[in-house]
């Protein structure tokens, strides 16, 4: 099980309540400042998600940890009926819920108030589950993900991106230098929240990426399980399947 990272050292909230008031706190500025930090490579890494998807046509997705809804609106491109946009951050999805107006998706999109680890859909009920940089932010990683299998339809895709770390030199030590030093400040710099970008980045190195995530997903019972690497290892595309009942 990872160590368990919070965005705010002092507090006596549960990482889960933390969580909500960060991204509460820093949802106004959360889609520009994410630009600026992936240097816009983050678009990208969407799209392969898409891509991903698209080729199994699924009717019906819930984005978990949807945020400001990107993956959510981006999914439209799959032909999906249904899109449900979940996250724990009122903040975040105010934010998203506009996006989605302004593109006239309120027909095919539905952004919803929930909590990762506590579902309330009904068993077998997507065709497909997606998380954008969300699993790192569970409280107890193995729930959120035994929930995902539990409302996964039979033959149902997981895709998740998340940040990883890489391996190989010198992007390993670029990367390290890049998130110790230079997210933090950039954070404090243009957020309202100082705490926020030191824990997104503490909380990245610290989640058990690549083969390590691999064998938890496998653990809960997922099959078909693989990972893809993103620019030099800094994230990882992970695919998986709920087995034919």
């Amino acid at each position: 099980m990872p160590r368990k990272v919070t965005p705010y050292k002092d507090s006596e909230l549960g990482k889960k309540e933390q969580v909500t008031k960060m991204f509460d706190t820093i949802s106004k500025n959360y889609d520009s400042l994410n630009r600026v930090i992936s240097f816009g490579i983050d678009i990208k890494w969407r799209k392969k998600v898409v891509e991903i998807l698209r080729k199994e046509q699924p009717d019906s997705i819930l984005d978990i940890a949807t945020g400001t809804g990107d993956l959510a609106i981006a999914l439209v491109n799959t032909g999906a009926k249904k899109i449900i946009g979940l996250d724990i951050s009122p903040g975040m999805l105010a934010v998203g819920k506009e996006k989605v107006k302004d593109k006239n998706l309120d027909n095919n999109i539905e952004m919803v108030v929930g909590d990762s680890e506590n579902l309330v859909f009904d068993d077998n009920s997507f065709d497909a589950v997606t998380v954008s940089f969300g699993v790192r932010n569970f409280e107890t990683l193995e729930i959120g993900m035994s929930e995902i299998l539990r409302v996964l339809k039979p033959n149902g895709f997981l895709v998740i991106l998340e940040t990883s770390v890489p391996t190989k030199t010198p992007y390993k030590q670029g990367y390290k230098l890049y998130t110790k030093y230079i997210l933090p400040l950039i954070g404090k710099l243009f957020s309202k929240d100082d705490s926020a970008y030191g824990y997104l980045s503490e909380s990245a190195s610290v989640f058990p990426y690549g083969e390590n995530f691999n064998n938890i997903l496998r653990e809960i019972g997922f099959i078909d399980v693989t990972n893809k690497p993103q620019t030099f290892g800094v994230a990882s595309i992970y695919i998986a399947k709920k087995a034919d009942s």
